[in-house]
């Protein structure tokens, strides 16, 4: 079984991605930080991370960054709604969201997925870097 590393700081997205890849039939593990995650990872084999970009302390970018540097086979998406609460259709925040996610691709992101997101579409990334068909 395959084992995925969710890092978020919200719960909420936490648990749903969580429950999605936990009903996919892999092993989904969570971290609400990325000091905690980057632990994690030293303990226990994993072949993806799926991080947030904004986060307080350390950021999805850094943290992007740590792992690449640390663990270089780990396969890993970036997820980001920007941060931004405003107005459905506000342009600014897609702007942002973009940058975010350009940011995390330098850093070594795999694949990026906007907030909020499709159960499928979560599905079909982490098939892409895993190369496995679960859905």
């Amino acid at each position: 079984m395959q084992r995925i590393l969710i890092i978020d700081d919200e719960r909420d997205v936490r648990d749903s991605v969580k429950g999605v890849l936990d009903l996919a039939g892999y092993e989904a593990v969570t971290a609400e930080n990325a000091t905690d995650a980057l632990e994690q990872l030293g303990r226990t084999p994993t072949d993806l991370v799926i991080t947030d970009i904004i986060m307080p302390k350390i950021n999805g970018v850094q943290a992007i960054q740590s792992i690449r540097k640390a663990f270089p086979l780990v396969r890993i998406i970036a997820i980001s709604g920007g941060g931004n609460f405003g107005v459905a259709g506000y342009q600014p925040a897609a702007i942002a969201t973009n940058a975010y996610l350009a940011s995390a691709e330098e850093a070594g992101a795999h694949l990026v997925l906007t907030k909020p997101f499709e159960a499928e579409d979560l599905l079909e990334a982490v098939e892409k870097l895993l190369g496995v068909g679960h859905a």
